[in-house]
């Protein structure tokens, strides 16, 4: 491994995707939002979407700094407001593939009106939402999704408010994908990611995060470790599940999977129903007639198949070249096992040489013969050593 920071960044497999000289990120150790990065980068490389009709968009707090790690056209917008920034990107150019990722603060609490009507109208987005149960970045205050009993900055003696179930907030609001995973649950988040890209439609990803500095520190719940292990023992996996069942109590079970994966309209394509069925074939939008638009959209669709089919291609191909040398290994040490053991094998067995007539069962019977006559000779000789002692001492006595 090399200790050249330089080469290391290069050498990264998300070097193209991610910006590696901004590296390290400034996020706290144990603090999720790094791995859901990766598990963005990744489900981006294998979607075969091209990276110049990316825009990533997000708002204030922790997740909000993701806009600047990312190798893509993107925004760092004001608080609240990183959903309607995206509706403005997506109205402007519908060729895009605009992903909004900031926090639950964020994204449901100042810029809460704005994420249920985005969902309303099923504006062509993909939301993920990092939710860790706290404003991490402005001192620890409660959200909407801090949980009942849970300590905050603003709730010293535990939360008494009721908290958002973001599942079935997006479900009622009208998403048309819905889902929810943990930071450790990185292949599960990376594959519903790259579902939500490929499907048109407001799609909403919740991701539940540790913040290890002020919402585990405050509640005394140990560090990212501890809250991993939380994660694993206490995830209950529920594809389809009624939304309405996904609500997180303090320190309960969490339900995770997909929830809602369903096709309606978008807004653009209710708007071209409404403007054909006024204006006939005449009916423009961005200066393309509705047939030309959907000419174009199927060529699209199918480079970003092609693409596709190419990442995973050598996804497969760089597999095949790491485990090689594995196996390779494994070969040379199953050669120099039996090796080493005919060499031991002597050593302990046969110690002496014995006579042709004889057997392996004489020795040992002749030693355990000598170990008996030595334990039976031992009280013979201390009771022989005793009696004299006791004849002159009643001796004495007469």
């Amino acid at each position: 491994m090399t200790t050249n920071i330089g080469k290391f960044k290069d050498a990264s497999p998300m070097s193209g995707i991610l910006r590696m000289e901004r590296m390290p990120h400034i996020w706290c150790p144990g603090c999720g939002i790094g791995s859901e990065v990766n598990s963005f980068a990744e489900a981006i490389k294998r979607s075969g979407i091209d990276p110049k009709k990316l825009v990533v968009v997000s708002g204030i707090g922790c997740t909000g700094r993701v806009a600047g790690y990312v190798n893509f056209d993107s925004i760092h917008t004001t608080h609240g407001r990183a959903i309607p920034v995206a509706t403005g990107i997506k109205l402007a150019n519908p060729e895009l593939t605009v992903v909004v990722f900031s926090g639950e603060g964020d994204l449901t609490g100042i810029g809460g009106n704005h994420l249920i009507h985005a969902a309303r109208r099923n504006m062509d987005l993909v939301v993920i939402c990092n939710n860790n149960f706290t404003y991490g970045m402005t001192g620890g205050q409660v959200t909407p999704t801090t949980p009942g009993g849970a300590i905050a900055s603003t709730t010293p003696y535990g939360n008494h408010e009721y908290p958002f179930s973001l599942p079935f907030l997006a479900d009622a609001a009208g998403a048309t994908y819905v889902a929810r995973w943990t930071s450790m649950h990185a292949r599960n988040l990376t594959q519903s990611i790259e579902e939500a890209l490929s499907k048109k439609g407001f799609s909403f990803i919740e991701v539940i995060s540790p913040c290890t500095t002020l919402y585990l520190r405050r509640n005394r719940l140990g560090d990212g470790v501890d809250m991993l292990q939380f994660y694993q023992e206490n995830t209950v996996l529920k594809h389809g599940c009624d939304t309405r069942e996904t609500a997180i109590n303090y320190q309960g079970k969490i339900v995770i999977g997909k929830f809602v994966d369903k096709n309606k309209p978008t807004y653009l394509e209710a708007l071209d129903k409404v403007g054909a069925k006024l204006v006939g074939d005449d009916y423009q939008l961005y200066g393309k007639t509705l047939p030309e638009r959907e000419a174009e959209a199927k060529a699209e669709k199918e480079r970003v198949a092609a693409r596709r089919t190419a990442a995973l291609a050598e996804e497969a191909t760089a597999a095949e070249k790491g485990s090689a040398p594995k196996a390779a290994v494994k070969k040379a040490a199953a050669k120099k096992a039996p090796a080493k053991a005919a060499k031991k094998v002597p050593a302990k067995v046969a110690p002496k040489k014995v006579g042709a007539g004889s057997t392996a069962k004489k020795p040992a019977a002749k030693s355990a013969a000598k170990v008996a006559a030595k334990v039976a000779a031992k009280p013979v000789k201390k009771a022989a050593k005793k009696a004299p002692a006791k004849a002159v001492a009643k001796k004495t006595r007469k």
